[in-house]
């Protein structure tokens, strides 16, 4: 990749492709001063992780053109303008019987564009263009209430990732950016967004069942303990997305969603994974999760976990909160 000309734009090339860059000096994250080129050049960075993690995905922008702390767009339908090469996937959303062309991205230079229209944070499904309407990740989204401590999250990763090894299933986790941490399954795309929800709930009541003073399940947020962890399934529905992994997050500090190794849950610190941090992190270690497409898991056990649950009264809330 190289670059050319200076402020008012500049010209990245990407592969095949060059991307211009408007207002490249314009400061997107204040704590440190880091500027939409400086974005553009994290992305860069990373491109073989970002594009793993976003292949073939619909994919919803949270573009802000002023910088972070300006206004927020969420974009779910490709801006105009967008180049030729720039590939969508066509959605169909029921409860407004309308479609949209949502970016589809198969190659670097479309997260670049992006950049370029201000995009910061990348939210894609969790299912393929292939077939949209079945997922082929499991997402496990450990959310933290208000007065819960990280060292908390970090335990229930644990109980989470000891609940998978006993399934026999490998969990990929990542920081989310925030508060919180992910950790993502690859599944066989053979059930619906429904079914799929169904098994993360079974999973997250498990989780819950091994540590009920740290966890919860409880639907709503005001019937919630303030200092749990609540496993949040619900991220498992359909058009529901969370920042990717290397998705860097819309807050002054340019914090990223970060893959890491399980031996590193007990240390690692959120808020130091950084535009200004991940390169070298990157350069070191490579895609942490590059090989989360290498096999693909079944869900018969949690739905049968699930089918029991609700034999015995377990109720499955409605699917927006």
């Amino acid at each position: 990749m190289a670059s050319k000309g200076g402020s008012p734009a500049t010209e990245l090339t990407v592969g095949e492709r060059t991307v211009r860059i408007s207002n490249p000096d314009r400061v997107y994250f204040p704590t440190r001063g880091e500027t939409k080129l400086d974005l553009a050049n994290y992305y860069l960075s990373v491109g073989d992780g970002i594009v793993n993690a976003l292949r073939e995905r619909p994919c919803m922008l949270h573009r802000y053109p002023t910088g972070v702390t300006g206004e927020k767009v969420h974009q779910k339908r490709i801006p105009r303008g967008a180049p030729d090469w720039v590939e969508t996937v066509e959605l169909h959303f029921p409860r407004y019987n309308r479609t949209a062309d949502e970016v589809c991205v198969t190659e670097l230079g479309s997260v670049i564009w992006a950049v370029q229209m201000s995009t910061v944070e990348f939210h894609p499904w969790n299912s393929r263009r292939a077939d949209t309407e079945r997922p082929d990740e499991w997402r496990i989204d450990l959310d933290p209430m208000p007065d819960c401590p990280f060292d908390r999250v970090r335990r229930t990763a644990h109980v989470a990732h000891e609940v998978l090894d006993e399934l026999g299933v490998q969990g990929f986790p990542k920081t989310s950016g925030g508060s919180g941490l992910h950790i993502y399954v690859r599944i066989e795309p053979e059930w619906g967004f429904a079914d799929v929800r169904r098994a993360a709930h079974a999973f997250a009541r498990e989780v819950e069942r091994r540590t009920p003073k740290e966890v919860t399940t409880t639907w709503w947020r005001k019937d919630r303990d303030p200092t749990t962890v609540f496993v949040d399934y619900n991220q498992n529905t359909r058009d529901h997305t969370i920042a990717s992994a290397y998705s860097v997050r819309g807050n002054p500090e340019a914090t990223v969603s970060t893959p890491i190794r399980w031996d590193e849950v007990d240390d690692v610190e959120p808020q130091e994974l950084t535009i200004a941090t991940v390169p070298a992190r990157y350069a070191e270690l490579g895609d942490l999760h590059a090989d989360i497409d290498a096999k693909a898991y079944r869900l018969d056990t949690l739905l049968e976990w699930a089918d029991r649950d609700e034999a015995e009264g377990a109720e499955t809330p409605p699917e927006d909160d």
